[in-house]
């Protein structure tokens, strides 16, 4: 697949401030990419500055191979030929819903431009809400509706700044998939900002983590989750705690619970050797999905909190050591608080991170 956006080492500061720095990523036609982050890391930055409603002060931003941003150069944004989908949906409510689908399309003749919209509403279920008006639909419809007129001009790169977050959780979960599922019918290439990992991890093929302008880790869900490649990215995807233990050799690492064996730390590289040497003191994440409950064990832990979540409970947990962890359990397995259960280690991949100086 040729790539379609290219940022490389893109820079941009209000003032003095530097909002983004030296950031770069690609994304392939088709790919559905994500900056996923906390309020104030420089994701919404960065999506204005591909549109063009920001300038960059470094670096470079091309389109199907074509520069449209450097520190000299900034096309406009209707000349970039790219959709967005806004937080607010930005409807126009004296417009029927066909007419806000097809409100791009003027250069279209009447017959074509007809026909588009109806396969646009046919694409997002709304075919039958062409003559309602915005007011009359749902929030859920609403967001459809947006989604189908910023696709309606088969835009080359389609841009979603947190389009969920006006929605309830339900419905968020349930038209994260929907959108997926309708970029993937349009073969559209995407990026959405969202602080919501649950979004990130529904709609994106891949995800970059952000934090202070900076991308930590462009990567797919399941290795941001199973193998963060820092520290900030580990504590912000998922859940989990850093137990303290000692590094055996780089694929061994020993804590209160048994020895882990794994893959290699990210860590263990030439600039960390230290890490990896025998004896190391290091930090190990485990994550809920790591700690089984299995009451032949004869490793045991007393539970302190617990969390129902339907198909599992979420147990907080007091080690033998007087660390804590947390282990997500079936919830037929129904516990009590100050309760010992068995339990034992299924760990696949050793995290582990040098202990953080004082």
């Amino acid at each position: 697949m040729n790539t379609l956006l290219d940022l490389r080492n893109i820079r941009h500061a209000y003032g003095r401030q530097t909002v983004v720095n030296d950031l770069s990523l690609t994304l392939k036609k088709g790919e559905i990419g994500c900056l996923l982050g906390p309020s104030g890391c420089g994701k919404t930055t960065v999506l204005r500055c591909i549109a063009g409603f920001e300038s960059i002060s470094a670096g470079e931003i091309s389109l199907k191979g074509t520069v449209v941003s450097n520190a000299s150069v900034c096309l406009p944004p209707e000349q970039r030929h790219i959709g967005m989908v806004f937080q607010d949906y930005a409807l126009f409510p004296h417009l029927t819903v066909a007419a806000n689908v097809g409100f791009g399309l003027h250069r279209m003749r009447k017959t074509e431009r007809e026909t588009r919209v109806a396969e646009m509403l046919q694409t997002v279920g709304l075919a039958e809400a062409a003559k309602k008006y915005p007011h009359e639909l749902s929030g859920g419809q609403q967001q459809r509706v947006a989604l189908a007129r910023a696709l309606a001009p088969r835009p080359d790169l389609l841009l979603l700044d947190e389009p969920f977050s006006n929605l309830d959780v339900s419905l968020r979960e349930r038209l994260s998939l929907e959108v997926r599922d309708i970029l993937k019918s349009q073969n559209a290439t995407a990026i959405l900002v969202t602080h919501d990992q649950d979004e990130a991890f529904a709609i994106a093929d891949e995800i970059g983590v952000m934090h202070h302008g900076e991308i930590q880790q462009w990567d797919t869900a399941y290795n941001l989750y199973h193998q963060p490649t820092n520290r900030f990215v580990a504590n912000f995807i998922g859940q989990g705690v850093f137990l303290p233990g000692r590094m055996l050799d780089p694929q061994h690492v020993e804590i209160e619970l048994g020895v882990l064996t794994g893959t290699t730390p990210h860590e263990c590289t030439p600039g960390y050797c230290l890490l990896c040497s025998p004896g190391s003191p290091v930090e190990v994440l485990i994550r809920p999905d790591d700690i089984v409950h299995d009451d032949a064990s004869p490793l045991w832990a007393v539970i302190l909190h617990k969390a129902f979540r339907g198909a599992d409970i979420l147990y907080t947990l007091r080690l033998p050591g007087g660390a804590t962890a947390l282990s997500l359990v079936p919830s037929h397995h129904n516990h009590a608080i100050g309760e010992k259960i068995g339990i034992k280690l299924e760990v696949d991949h050793v995290v582990a991170f040098s202990q953080p100086t004082s």
